[in-house]
């Protein structure tokens, strides 16, 4: 008895079992509520998203997209870190940039809506803020826009550059920015007196 104690305590977690249990936790077609799950943390699993979207396990890029969007559905930030949370466990992955990217966006009527790299379609609006942080060395941008709780996927390059194409000037608390415009909301870029001139 006593073995078999000890061998369950020392169970690490893999992948497979993962995806074992983020689909027994699918429950119809909305996303599991793991904002409502609090299993025991079990460590670290070699897993990582890398800036482009990639999620590799144990060195190795996931080659297979539907295991890569079931892993997405039970993905969590905490205050410590990416975690993936199914009822039983917790552990906690890497995440070099964002964990998602958007990777294409429609413009619906007043409303622009994303869609990112594994499946989910998501209007920038007050509840999904679009944000864009510059790299201090560079000035290059890094534009964002959030999913879902705490979970933000990286514009890719050539959408951002089609969003700037749409981009108007707007005044924020007495100063001149440019930014985007989608479900009644502004979110500003760059102040407008940082702007390349066009001539």
């Amino acid at each position: 008895m006593a073995k078999a104690t000890d061998a369950q305590k020392n169970v690490t977690p893999d992948a497979e079992g993962l995806a074992a249990a983020a689909q027994q936790a699918q429950t119809g077609k909305g996303l599991p509520p793991v904002h409502l799950w609090n299993p025991p943390h079990c460590g670290d699993i070699d897993m990582r998203i890398a800036r482009d979207g990639t999620w590799f396990y144990q060195g190795t890029p996931i080659g297979r997209p539907a295991l890569v969007k079931l892993f997405s559905t039970i993905l969590r930030h905490d205050d410590d870190g990416y975690v993936l949370v199914t009822p039983v466990e917790k552990v906690g992955i890497t995440v070099d940039d964002a964990p998602f990217v958007a990777v294409d966006f429609q413009r619906k009527g007043d409303d622009l809506v994303f869609e990112t790299n594994v499946g989910d379609r998501v209007t920038a609006d007050a509840a999904h803020p679009i944000r864009v942080t510059r790299d201090a060395q560079t000035g290059e941008p890094s534009p964002y826009i959030l999913i879902r709780d705490r979970l933000e996927a990286l514009i890719d390059r050539k959408s951002f550059y089609r969003l700037v194409e749409l981009g108007e000037v707007a005044a924020v608390d007495g100063t001149d920015w440019f930014g985007l415009r989608s479900a009644g909301a502004f979110f500003a870029i760059i102040p407008a007196a940082d702007l390349p001139d066009q001539d």
